[in-house]
């Protein structure tokens, strides 16, 4: 009979680390915290049961060196590897040295992740699975007759690294004068950021919405969804602001389209916990990639459901199965979150340094994850991210409304972050209608310092 894993190494750092800890606590599964060297007062490493230093402050030394954290598991006599998000969450390499090794790894098989982090893959096994793809081409070889491809599907078009994410390794291209340079530019990055250089084309949609849909899936033929959020408020392609349920779309085609997102878990054997993200624009959803790993916004699916998504990783790992049916999820009220990072609100820039003062905001139904405490230094070498705010409330406008005083309530004093300009888009009548597009964001920006 499965049993609960006995010991996890925590394979990440800041508050998605303290959230898996916390998951582990209530569980009784011991944890191993594998830190940089300037990351050793965090406080997820100051509550965990071991930690080993794996490297020096550098990523590539230390939080994406795969050797030392196996080697912190085997030391540790750790059962399985966690490795939130980010760093090597998504790396098939990874996943395949951890089973290799004797360690569960908490997340789907390297075979899945290697086909869903392949675009171009993925983009081919959802359209086996009756998933709406974004009108566009295989991977670009010199046999594609792209220019044609591209008159047939009308510009403007974008190009995309096939193993691409993080907001690299994309170029929009308005015409066929600018398509064979902008080919060359996306592959010289995408070369340079995910070491392939293979790229395709697709349909550039002008006014999409960012839609996604959560799954878990027990990777024996069981899977359930716990409906979408909207993430279209972004930067750079990176997400700013997201919220569950998705505002504003039919109920019958929600419902279809995460049904359609289920059973292609079950088709390609998914374990774990993952996401479906999607455009959606005019009433139709367009696959864009899967996400085979713990998203930074899943805070937002669990309030609106009840299911805590970290504890029901660690439950499919141990063999123990998904502990819900689909009948049994039920989405009630609304989540938004923001994301708090350490940066200029206006320019952007990283703003590294001590906190002096952090003072959580409270009240009901607000959540805040965060690592954050008095006298905490913010390193310059990792993700800006140091906080994430979550209001939920019986409908949309009672969330945003909790959410606007959560981020008038907040203190985040020694360094800057964008809390401002989270202000600012709350309050924006854009995002109380509950409609902007991906562009939005961008173009609002634009629009101030012009």
């Amino acid at each position: 009979m499965a049993s609960l894993l006995k010991k996890i190494v925590i394979a990440n750092r800041g508050e998605i680390a303290l959230r898996i800890l916390r998951a582990c606590k209530e569980m009784g599964i011991k944890t191993v915290a594998v830190h940089s060297s300037v990351d050793r007062d965090l406080m997820h490493v100051r509550l965990a049961d071991e930690s080993v230093c794996i490297g020096p402050n550098n990523s590539k030394d230390s939080y994406l060196n795969a050797a030392a954290i196996i080697s912190a598991a085997e030391v540790t006599d750790a059962t399985a590897i966690h490795p939130g998000y980010g760093f090597l969450a998504e790396s098939a390499d990874f996943a395949e040295q951890v089973e290799q090794s004797g360690f569960k790894f908490i997340g789907p098989s390297a075979q899945v992740i290697r086909i869903m982090g392949d675009k171009v893959a993925a983009r081919d096994a959802m359209k086996k699975a009756g998933i709406p793809t974004v009108p566009g081409t295989g991977a670009i070889t010199s046999k594609t007759n792209i220019k044609k491809v591209a008159e047939e599907i009308g510009y403007p078009v974008i190009i995309k690294a096939a193993a691409g994410g993080g907001g690299r390794g994309m170029k929009v291209v308005h015409s066929e004068a600018a398509l064979s340079n902008g080919i060359y530019l996306t592959q010289s990055e995408a070369k340079a950021a995910f070491g392939s250089d293979k790229v395709y084309l697709e349909k550039f949609l002008e006014t999409p919405r960012h839609i996604e849909i959560q799954v878990l899936a027990d990777g024996n033929g069981h899977a359930i969804h716990l409906g979408d959020r909207d993430c279209s408020i972004q930067r750079r392609n990176q997400k700013i602001i997201e919220e569950a349920p998705a505002p504003n779309i039919p109920e019958k085609l929600r419902n279809k389209i995460a049904k359609r997102c289920v059973q292609a878990c079950i088709d390609i054997g998914y374990e774990g916990a993952g996401t479906f993200e999607f455009l959606y624009q005019d009433g139709e959803f367009f696959f864009i990639e899967m996400n085979t790993r713990v998203q930074v916004e899943h805070p937002v699916s669990e309030l609106v459901t009840g299911v805590d998504i970290i504890k029901e990783q660690l439950l499919i790992a141990s063999g123990m199965g998904l502990s819900f049916k689909q009948n049994d999820i039920e989405i009630k009220g609304h989540a938004i979150e923001c994301r708090i990072n350490a940066e200029d609100p206006k320019t952007f820039t990283p703003s590294p340094g001590t906190v002096n003062l952090f003072h959580a905001p409270g009240g009901l139904g607000i959540r805040v994850d965060s690592h954050l405490y008095n006298g905490y230094s913010v390193p310059p070498y990792y993700d800006s991210l140091v906080a994430k705010v979550i209001s939920y409330g019986p409908d949309r406008e009672s969330a945003r409304l909790r959410m606007r005083n959560a981020l008038d309530e907040i203190v985040i004093n020694g360094i800057r972050s964008n809390i401002p300009l989270q202000q600012e888009l709350i309050r924006s009548s854009q995002f109380k209608q509950g409609s902007v597009d991906i562009h939005f964001l961008t173009n609002k920006l634009a629009n101030t310092t012009t």
